[in-house]
C-alpha cells in the first residue's frame, strides 16, 4: 500500500469514526433525557444502563446507519481535499482518477465486511439483550410471561393461549382450531393447561378435549387428562421474543424461514427481507462511497456546504426508496430479494454514471 493509499484510507476511517462518535453522543443525550425517568422508576443502575442498554443499542445503530455515515464522511473529507486543491494535485501528478479511487474501495470494503459480520451475528445478540432490558426497565413487563397469545401454526391452523410461562414451558387455556379450504371449522383441540416435557419432546395436556366435526354435522369428542401428545408445536412458538426476527442470528433466521414455509403460514416475507438486508445492505456502503467521491471531488464555489446539501438530498432519496421497495415487498408482489437489491442497483448505476462524468 503506497503513501497515497494510506493517506486517503486514514482520512476515510478517521472521519467515519469521528462522525459516528459525534452522532452517537447526540443520540444518547436525547435518549437519556427521554428515558431517564423510566430508568429511575424501574431502579436500573448506572452500569446496567451503560452496558446492558447503550452497550447493546450502539452496535445496532451503527449497523443501521453506517451507509449514511460513510456517505457524509466521504463527502466531508473529500470536499475538503478538493477545496485545498489536493485532488487536483493528485491527478496532476500523473495518478489516474481510477487509481485515486483505490483507497476508497479499500475503506468501503473494510467497513462493509465489519457491517456484514455485525448484522449477521453480533446485532441479533445485542437486539435480544436490548429487548430484555427494555421489558424489565422501560416497559414494566417481564419477558418470561405472555398473555393472550394468538398465532398461525400452519396452513388453516390457529392457536390461542390465555397465558404462557417461558421458563416453565406451560400455557393455560390452550386452543387450536383447524379449518378447511372453505374456512369451516374441522377440528378443535382444547386444554386447561399444557406443559412441555423436554425428555419426550411432547406436551403433557391437562383437561384435554379434541372435537372433530363430521360431514353429517355430528361431533366426535376425545377426552384425556395428563397424557403426552405431539401437538406439532415447540415452546419457541409461544415465546414472542424468540419469534422476533431481529433477535435471530442468520442461521437461526434461515431455519425460521424454512419452518414457516413448510407450515404454509405465509408469514415469511418480513423474515426474508431481514435476511437479504443483512446480506446485501453492506453493498450500500460501497455504492454510497463512490457517489460521495464523485460529488465531492469536484471543486465548487460553495465548498463543503454545497456538497453536503447535495449529499443529504441523495441520502434522503436512498432511504425513502428503500422504504418504498420494502413496503411493496411486504404488501405487494415484489420479491424480498429484489426489494433489497433494487435500491443498490439503481444507486449503483447512478454512482457509475457520476464516476464516469467526474472531471479527470
Amino acid at each position: 500500500m503506497k503513501r497515497l493509499d494510506k493517506y486517503i484510507l486514514a482520512k476515510y476511517i478517521k472521519t467515519f469514526l469521528l462522525a459516528l462518535a459525534l452522532i452517537i453522543v447526540i443520540i444518547i443525550t436525547f435518549d437519556v433525557s427521554e428515558k431517564l425517568d423510566r430508568f429511575i422508576s424501574h431502579h436500573a443502575t448506572f452500569w446496567q444502563v451503560v452496558f446492558n442498554y447503550y452497550g447493546n443499542f450502539i452496535p445496532g445503530f451503527v449497523n443501521l446507519y453506517s451507509p449514511l455515515f460513510i456517505f457524509i464522511s466521504v463527502l466531508f473529507f473529500t470536499s475538503k481535499m478538493a477545496g485545498n486543491t489536493e485532488v487536483i494535485a493528485i491527478l496532476g501528478s500523473g495518478v489516474s482518477y481510477r487509481r485515486m479511487l483505490r483507497p476508497y474501495v479499500y475503506g468501503s470494503m473494510i467497513v462493509a465486511m465489519l457491517v456484514l459480520l455485525l448484522g449477521n451475528f453480533v446485532i441479533p445478540i445485542s437486539n435480544r439483550n436490548l429487548l430484555e432490558f427494555e421489558e424489565h426497565y422501560v416497559k414494566s413487563r417481564a419477558t418470561n410471561y405472555y398473555n393472550n397469545i394468538h398465532f398461525q401454526s400452519g396452513h388453516g391452523e390457529q392457536v390461542f393461549a390465555a397465558a404462557y410461562d417461558v421458563p416453565q414451558h406451560y400455557a393455560t387455556e390452550f386452543q387450536r382450531d383447524l379449518f378447511d379450504e372453505d374456512g369451516s371449522l374441522m377440528q378443535r383441540e382444547t386444554a386447561t393447561v399444557i406443559t412441555y416435557d423436554t425428555t419426550t419432546a411432547n406436551w403433557i395436556c391437562y383437561g384435554y378435549a379434541k372435537r372433530t366435526m363430521k360431514p353429517d354435522g355430528n361431533e366426535e369428542v376425545e377426552y384425556d387428562d395428563g397424557g403426552h401428545r405431539d401437538l406439532g408445536l415447540e415452546p419457541e412458538d409461544f415465546d414472542l421474543l424468540s419469534k422476533d426476527i431481529t433477535t435471530m442470528n442468520t442461521p437461526a433466521l434461515i431455519r425460521h424461514i424454512i419452518r414457516e414455509r413448510h407450515r404454509g403460514t405465509g408469514l415469511i416475507k418480513e423474515a426474508q427481507i431481514e435476511l437479504w438486508q443483512r446480506i446485501l445492505n453492506p453493498l450500500a456502503i460501497i455504492v454510497m462511497t463512490f457517489i460521495g467521491v464523485a460529488i465531492a471531488a469536484r471543486k465548487s464555489r460553495g465548498g463543503i456546504g454545497v456538497h453536503l446539501a447535495i449529499g443529504i438530498t441523495i441520502a434522503f432519496a436512498f432511504v425513502v426508496f428503500m422504504k418504498i421497495t420494502t413496503v411493496f415487498a411486504t404488501n405487494g408482489n415484489l420479491s424480498p430479494f429484489m426489494a433489497v437489491l433494487l435500491p443498490q442497483i439503481i444507486f449503483g448505476i447512478a454512482a457509475g454514471f457520476l464516476i464516469y462524468k467526474a472531471p479527470k
